[in-house]
């Protein structure tokens, strides 16, 4: 049962440049449907509703997608769909949602959400995220981790007392330490020893409690994003647009929470989360044939294996004597690299960027 003073923030202001050439400026990844049925902000936000319904869940975006997450979430209340004048990392983020809810319900709990994951197990997911809003009103921090699955050096970790982390319990263990990205060596130390977890970005906390911890530690942001009106009043976007370039660029992690204590941790076990993060783990989501080919769109594999083709309607794509590739082709790109260099894909926009082609971003 959805609890009355319990919001969902929804963060979608990335550009996805990792899923180029598909995703671009104005059609940025997690307005696509990478992953069948709906685009990940659509199931986002499905996934939630039997927590927190559509009237209260908001979305920070950019400007140049706004109008497209509004035209995609019918329900979800247009003064909800804010846009970030500019990107200012997670804590800034945050705390616009948390001083924008504080203005209509001061007993608010938050729980912040990516917009762009894909879980396959919802009902597990959800039995994690009431325990973590229970955690969260009783006035903690709460978080959801994910149980590591190998030694991965692209998120950062959440550390645990040994002995303590039993995988989907719906009862908190309190976290030690927030650690940052680690090397392989390293990585592979914490998944060996079972007392870590994959920090999702997933966080719970009473929306005072986060104001108060931003006026602690950030108290120039805190100071400016006080004085920001209701978001229904005509003065809310030039206030935004003059208050919110002046609040400092940091995560969350940062800013927050490896300053803060008893931080209530949930970790999540076999909910099949994935982050998206990249081609290559849509090619780990989608079913593949005897020889580890997956196609999005009409594909033909010829003497081939453990290759990942998104094809756009109407158009074949064939490949023969070739492994271990992602082919993603669009009326105006064509992206071929191996799959093992897929995380390297947005170096690719980033030369774009260079060279001012910026009708291909």
């Amino acid at each position: 049962m959805a609890q009355p003073n319990h919001y969902a923030l929804i963060l979608a202001g990335g550009r996805g440049t990792r899923f180029w050439p598909r995703s671009r400026t104005r059609r940025a990844k997690q307005v696509l449907e990478i992953v069948a049925p709906g685009t990940l902000i659509q199931q986002t936000v499905r996934r939630l509703e039997p927590v927190i319904p559509r009237e209260r869940i908001w979305i920070l975006t950019n400007p140049l997608l706004r109008e497209e997450i509004i035209r995609q979430l019918p329900g979800v209340p247009r003064a909800q769909v804010v846009a970030e004048p500019v990107a200012r990392n997670t804590a800034p983020a945050i705390g616009l949602a948390a001083q924008v809810l504080l203005q209509q319900d001061p007993d608010a709990v938050l729980g912040v959400f990516p917009a762009d994951h894909y879980i396959a197990r919802p009902a597990a997911f959800l039995r994690l995220v009431r325990a973590a809003y229970k955690s969260a009103a009783q006035g903690r921090i709460a978080l959801i981790g994910i149980q590591p699955r190998w030694a991965e050096t692209g998120y950062g970790y959440v550390e645990f007392p040994a002995g303590d982390l039993t995988p989907g319990s719906l009862q908190p263990a309190t976290v030690t330490r927030f650690l940052e990205k680690p090397d392989a060596a390293t990585a592979r130390k914490f998944v060996d020893a079972g007392n870590y977890c994959w920090n999702a970005g997933m966080f719970f906390w009473r929306a005072s409690v986060f104001m108060d911890a931003l006026e602690t530690h950030l108290p120039r942001t805190a100071a400016l994003l006080r004085t920001l009106p209701s978001v229904r009043s005509r003065r809310f976007r030039p206030v935004l647009a003059e208050v919110f370039p002046q609040c400092e660029n940091i995560s969350v992690d940062y800013a927050v929470l490896e300053h803060a204590t008893g931080v209530a941790g949930f970790a999540a076990g076999d909910i099949g989360w994935n982050d998206v993060g990249s081609w290559n783990a849509v090619y780990e989501l989608l079913p593949r044939d005897a020889h580890g080919n997956a196609a999005r769109g009409d594909a033909l594999f010829l003497d081939s294996a453990g290759n990942l083709v998104d094809a756009p309607a109407g158009k074949l794509v064939a490949l023969a004597g070739v492994r271990d590739l992602v082919v993603v082709d669009t009326p105006d790109a064509l992206l071929v690299c191996p799959r093992e260099m897929a995380q390297s894909v947005g170096a690719v926009v980033k030369l774009l960027e260079k060279q001012k082609r910026t009708a291909l971003l």
